[in-house]
């Protein structure tokens, strides 16, 4: 009898399963059943996310891994972005040891090349009453992307009210972002599964120091730094190589090479 192995996939801030590219059918194809987690506030409209908490995520994707993971002989765990957060935490919560876990562009630090010197005031704004639920963080160029075609893409999505990512989230969303930051920060260390991080080079909202947080702190870490890409690595210049290195970290050939749209 075969084997089972599964994976849990977990999207980013205001976003969704198009956060991952292709990895859901790449997986799929390796043989491996991957399983899509919707975090609460998503999906829907940005100002479903004003209410939301940081536990509420964290509570929804351990809810996920206890229903599956007893279903499998192997479960990973896969997160992007704010995704990796939750997938760290989940990792450290439930002291994962069914599988690998892998994290992708983790913002351990919101440091990267594009956000302002003023970055650090947004703690002094959570303070003052109701105004973190009406200021709007806008997603804007270059969207996370440096492929030109792919970031053109992403535009039109935008203008035409495609729902595959919002446009904007509320402060008060952000303020929960860096509460599970400071519980990553706090608590990675007592995470014992193998754990992949990849980590563009070039990413404009977190820096290399977040990669280097988790591999001087994880006990068993594995990083791979991308040299063509932005933040949203899963469909950026770089994709292949974030796909393969998901593929040989968890144990599988490559995926047959493609023609690269706008590389």
């Amino acid at each position: 009898m075969t084997d089972r192995t599964g994976a849990l996939l977990i999207h980013g801030l205001g976003g969704t399963q198009f956060d991952l590219g292709p990895l859901h059918k790449v997986l799929q194809r390796a043989g491996v059943e991957t399983h899509a987690v919707t975090l609460p506030g998503h999906g829907t409209q940005p100002e479903d996310l004003v209410s939301v908490r940081a536990e509420d995520w964290l509570d929804t994707v351990v809810a996920s891994y206890r229903e599956l993971a007893p279903q499998y002989d192997t479960f990973h765990v896969l997160g992007m972005c704010m995704g990796s957060l939750l997938a760290l935490a989940l990792c450290e919560r439930v002291q994962h040891s069914k599988g690998k876990l892998v994290t992708l562009a983790p913002p351990i630090f919101i440091d990267g090349w594009s956000t302002p010197w003023y970055r650090g005031l947004r703690h002094l704004v959570y303070w003052i009453p109701g105004l973190p639920a009406r200021m709007k963080v806008e997603e804007d160029e270059p969207f996370g992307i440096k492929n030109s075609t792919v970031r053109a893409i992403v535009k039109a999505k935008f203008a035409r009210g495609d729902n595959f990512h919002y446009r904007w989230v509320p402060l008060a969303c952000v303020r929960q972002v860096d509460r599970l930051r400071r519980q990553v920060q706090a608590n990675a260390h007592k995470i014992t599964c193998p754990t992949l991080v990849v980590h563009a080079r070039e990413d404009e909202l977190t820096s290399l120091k977040s990669a280097e947080f988790l591999r001087g702190t994880l006990t068993d870490v594995r990083v791979v730094v991308l040299e063509n890409s932005y933040h949203m690595i899963c469909v950026d210049n770089d994709r292949e190589q974030v796909i393969n290195s998901v593929l040989e970290f968890f144990g599988y050939p490559p995926a047959p090479a493609r023609r690269m749209r706008g590389a």
